[in-house]
């Protein structure tokens, strides 16, 4: 069996486009493992001089597909391995991956809830990793998710996070934009703060587990207002990345 840590070299074989800036990529596996929502994986670009770039990515599919993964890719300007995805990847192409990585910000099923996600931006993809092994584990547990995006065309999996909330009361879906807000917006339209955290968590009850991914303003904002709510800290569990997002 292959560590667990150790390269193989996956192929392409789905793109499809999410919002303007980005992309989600299916990759098949040739020796597939399964994984756990919130974890990610490792991608190497290797030029023909030995230039190697590398970047992670988290798994936006459900740990129930098996054969291959899912990684939700946005494009960042100058970024190498993101404008490779983008801009040359093409279906077949054959591309390093390793993983799955990461055991602390994850969740199962098994788990329980109340749960608590809060993303900004591309930050969502772990959190969708989550909501989708949470429908196909027939898990009802209270979940609501407070999804920061600057705009109605940036957010990543409107229509999907509109059909799971649909398909199940007991998942609440709350959207601030904050930069442009479209005529008849029914959201917030502010950044993350106090009172839209109250709303949130009144709407699920109890002590939540939580996981906040995003820019790291978002994050150290809303973990210090859950915080601030007497919401257990020991029960939050964050990942951030840089200025990008919302």
């Amino acid at each position: 069996m292959r560590a667990p840590l150790a390269w193989q070299i996956a192929t392409l074989t789905a793109v499809r486009q999410e919002t303007a800036a980005v992309r989600s990529f299916t990759l098949a596996l040739p020796d597939w493992q399964p994984h756990l929502a919130g974890q990610h994986y490792d991608i190497r670009l290797t030029a023909p001089d030995g230039y190697q770039a590398q970047r992670s990515y988290s798994i936006a599919s459900e740990p129930m597909r098996t054969g291959e993964i899912v990684l939700t890719v946005e494009r960042i300007e100058d970024g190498e391995v993101s404008s490779y995805l983008h801009d040359i990847a093409v279906l077949g192409d054959r591309i390093e991956v390793r993983g799955p990585i990461g055991g602390y910000f994850v969740w199962e099923a098994a788990m329980g809830g109340p749960l608590l996600l809060i993303a900004g931006g591309s930050g969502v993809v772990p959190l969708m990793s989550m909501l989708r092994e949470r429908a196909g584990a027939g898990a009802h547990v209270p979940t609501a998710l407070l999804f920061s995006s600057r705009r109605r065309d940036d957010v990543i999996y409107f229509d999907e996070l509109e059909a799971l909330h649909a398909a199940d009361p007991t998942l609440r879906i709350f959207h601030t934009l904050t930069r442009e807000q479209p005529p008849g917006w029914t959201g917030y339209g502010r950044r993350i703060d106090r009172s839209m955290l109250i709303d949130v968590l009144a709407s699920i009850g109890g002590q939540p587990r939580v996981f906040i991914c995003g820019p790291t303003l978002l994050v150290e904002t809303a973990a210090e207002g859950l915080v601030g709510l007497a919401v257990d800290p020991s029960q939050i569990r964050t990942e951030r990345f840089g200025p990008t997002g919302a």
